[in-house]
C-alpha cells in the first residue's frame, strides 16, 4: 500500500509535505535567492551616505519610500494586480511598512548622520539575522535545531563584542539607533517572509509600499520644500539606489528566499552583509577599517556556514 505524505499547517492552511530531496533542493534555492537579496542590500549604507550629502536625512528616508511606492504602484497596475492587499492581512502589511519601509531607513539614516561610519553600521546590523530568527520563532512558527542557535548566538556575540570594543564598553546613540533599525527590519522581514509563502515576494513589498504612500508622499513633498538640498550626481545616484534597489528590487529575491528556505535559516545569509558592505565602503567611499572590524566580519561569516548546516 502506498503511504500518503503527511501535511504541515502554514498560516492555518494544510500544505502537503515535500519529499526529502525536493525539500532540500527548495531550501537551497531559498538560500541562494536570499543571498541575492543580501547582495542588493549590502550597498544600502554607502548609498545612504552619498544620498545624505545632498539631501536631508529625513528626506532621504521618506523620499526613498515615496519613490519606491510610486514605482510599486505602477508595477501592480501594469500587472493587473489589486493595488491594496486583502483586508484580512492588513495587520501584517502595516508591520512590514513600519519595519522596512519607515523604521529601518529612518533609524539607520539618523545613525549614519550622527557619525556612525558605514563599516561600523554594517557590522552592528550583523545582529539582524539573530533578531529575524527570534521573530520567526514567535510569529512564523519556525523551530530551528540547536545547532542553528549555536551559530546564530555565536554571530550575535561576535557583533556585540565588536560594538563594545569600539567605544570602550559603552554603546553610543548611533549604536542605539542601529539597534532600532535592526529590530524594525527583523519584524518586517518575518512578516514579509511569512506572507511570501502564498503571495509572490514582489507583490508583498509592493503592497507594503503602496499602503505607505498616503504618509510618505505628503511628508516627502513638505520636506523637499522645507529642507535645503544640494543635489549632485553622487547624491542623486545614492537616493536612486536606496529607493529602487534597497527598498524595492532587493525584496523580490529576499522575500522569495525567506519563504522557500525558511525565515530563520535563509535569513542567516544576511550575516554576510557586513563583509559585503565593508567591500563597498572601501571601493566607493575610500573608508579604512582596522583588523578588529575585519575579524568581526569574518567571524559572522563562519557562523553563516554553521547555521546553513543546521536543518529547521
Amino acid at each position: 500500500m502506498k503511504k500518503e505524505n503527511s501535511a504541515t499547517v502554514r498560516d492555518g492552511v494544510a500544505v502537503p509535505a515535500s519529499e526529502p530531496g525536493s525539500e532540500q533542493s527548495r531550501r537551497r534555492r531559498g538560500t541562494a535567492l536570499a543571498f541575492l537579496g543580501v547582495l542588493a542590500f549590502s550597498g544600502s549604507f554607502p548609498a545612504t551616505v552619498h544620498a545624505m550629502r545632498g539631501f536631508d536625512p529625513w528626506l532621504t528616508a521618506l523620499g526613498r519610500a515615496a519613490v519606491a511606492g510610486v514605482v510599486a504602484l505602477i508595477c501592480l497596475k501594469a500587472a493587473g494586480r489589486p493595488l491594496l492587499p486583502p483586508r484580512g492581512r492588513w495587520r501584517a502589511y502595516v508591520l512590514i511598512s513600519l519595519g522596512v519601509v519607515l523604521g529601518f531607513p529612518a533609524f539607520s539614516g539618523l545613525a549614519l548622520d550622527l557619525g556612525a561610519s558605514t563599516a561600523h553600521a554594517a557590522v552592528v546590523t550583523g545582529l539582524l539575522p539573530a533578531a529575524t530568527a527570534a521573530c520567526a520563532v514567535v510569529s512564523a512558527g519556525e523551530r530551528p535545531r540547536p545547532l542553528f542557535w549555536v551559530g546564530c548566538t555565536a554571530g550575535a556575540v561576535a557583533i556585540t563584542a565588536f560594538t563594545l570594543t569600539q567605544h570602550h564598553g559603552r554603546p553610543t546613540w548611533p549604536d542605539l539607533l542601529l539597534v532600532g533599525a535592526l529590530l524594525s527590519a527583523a519584524v518586517g522581514y518575518t512578516e514579509g517572509g511569512r506572507l511570501a509563502r502564498h503571495t509572490p515576494g514582489w507583490q508583498v513589498i509592493s503592497h507594503a509600499l503602496v499602503l505607505s504612500l498616503p504618509l510618505t508622499v505628503p511628508l516627502t513633498v513638505v520636506l523637499a520644500l522645507a529642507t535645503p538640498m544640494n543635489p549632485t550626481p553622487p547624491s542623486v545616484a545614492g537616493l536612486a539606489y536606496v529607493a529602487l534597489v534597497s527598498m524595492f528590487l532587493g525584496f523580490f529575491p529576499w522575500y522569495a528566499g525567506l519563504a522557500q528556505g525558511g525565515i530563520a535559516r535563509a535569513g542567516q545569509t544576511q550575516l554576510t552583509q557586513p563583509l559585503l558592505t565593508l567591500v563597498w565602503a572601501w571601493a566607493l567611499m575610500g573608508e579604512r577599517f582596522g583588523p578588529v572590524t575585519v575579524a568581526a566580519a569574518l567571524a559572522v561569516l563562519v557562523c553563516v556556514a554553521v547555521t546553513q548546516r543546521a536543518r529547521t
